[in-house]
């Protein structure tokens, strides 16, 4: 039998039982210095794992490790091991053989000269809200290697079942264009103040923004601009909708607001039982992406979900390491994360410690 390993090292614990987080947080109170979680049940694509455990349950896809919002006193990092290399090495371990395992990650790289980073996310999404609100110094210093394009997350009507035989709309203010597109409100209910319709409005009109304002240069200081402003002063149940915040917010981003509601009319608009391109156009987005999303952000970089937060340095340094190594522009160099004074250093391309 083996004797208990000093700190530190890494320890796997079986999935189950308690939250991705609460495991973690055992595992670093225990000394652990990181965690790998063995999964316990085969993905549906590996007949291999399904055939060696004779199991009739499978999972379509690899589950995501979220923090559940407790997870602000964990430091060590963890990682899902799918259940057929876990088995690996837990066979190896109960053959009492020392198994050493070396934990690194990082971003898919590019060996072309830019970086793919795309942000999921819908007007009323919380993970993201201030990232969104503070981002744009940032995307300013990342555009010479880096291209951005924002998606708006909104449910198929259709598909959910808004939409019944006669065309009508049955989930009512969740819902535009007789229950074609779809949200729930920020706090879920029918009767909310700032309804899913109203949600699924604000999305086109972002996404109206962005294709005028950004889409050519990828980078949409504009965008930036109305997204901050609006979730600085109009982000509240009584100002959601209102025309003289939106007029404000466009105002002071120095967007021409009749030419965003031509283009959210042109594409087909918001009511009858008519289809709008620009939401066809998300919703189609949304089947090809990797990974299902939610309404809470996702952050893709290179085509690939990143699970870390959605936050400004950390955005910064996931667009960073998308580069091959050695390729790093400057910016990335000189505001890593071993400077003070982030937002400084991004404003002046230069660290000041």
């Amino acid at each position: 039998k083996m004797e208990p390993w000093p700190t530190p090292y890494i320890l796997m614990v079986d999935r189950g039982g308690c939250s991705f987080v609460q495991k973690v947080r055992n595992a670093q109170k225990a000394g652990a210095a990181g965690v790998l979680i063995a999964d316990n049940t085969c993905l549906c694509s590996d007949q291999d794992c399904i055939s060696d455990n004779t199991e009739d349950v499978c999972q379509p896809a690899e589950p995501s490790m979220h923090d559940d919002g407790s997870g602000g006193d964990i430091s060590i990092p963890s990682f899902l091991v799918l259940k057929m290399d876990a088995d690996e090495i837990k066979a190896e371990l109960r053959a009492n053989n020392l198994v050493q395992v070396e934990m690194q990650w990082a971003n898919p790289s590019h060996n072309d000269d830019h970086v793919e980073y795309v942000l999921w996310t819908n007007p009323s999404d919380p993970r993201s809200k201030d990232f969104q609100k503070k981002f744009k110094p940032a995307a300013q210093a990342l555009k010479e290697f880096a291209y951005f394009t924002p998606h708006m997350y909104i449910y198929d009507g259709i598909k959910s079942g808004c939409q019944d035989y006669a065309g009508n709309n049955i989930c009512y203010s969740l819902c535009t264009n007789n229950g074609r597109y779809c949200f729930s409100g920020p706090d879920t209910k029918l009767d909310s103040v700032i309804t899913g319709a109203d949600v699924v409005k604000e999305s086109l009109r972002r996404i109206c923004i962005w294709k005028h304002y950004g889409e050519s240069d990828r980078v949409g200081n504009e965008w930036w601009d109305y997204v901050a402003q609006f979730i600085e002063h109009c982000d509240y149940p009584d100002l959601f909708t209102d025309e003289s915040c939106l007029t404000n917010c466009f105002s002071k981003a120095n967007i021409d607001g009749d030419l965003i509601e031509n283009c959210m009319s042109d594409s087909g608009g918001l009511e009858a039982n008519s289809p709008n391109a620009l939401l066809d156009n998300e919703i189609e987005m949304q089947a090809k992406v990797s990974r299902p999303i939610g309404t809470q952000g996702a952050l893709f970089i290179n085509d690939v979900f990143d699970k870390g937060e959605i936050s400004v340095n950390a955005v910064f340094t996931a667009v960073c390491n998308g580069r091959l190594r050695q390729t790093e522009p400057e910016i990335c160099k000189e505001c890593d994360d071993g400077c003070d004074g982030f937002n400084q250093c991004i404003a002046e391309k230069k660290c000041k410690n």
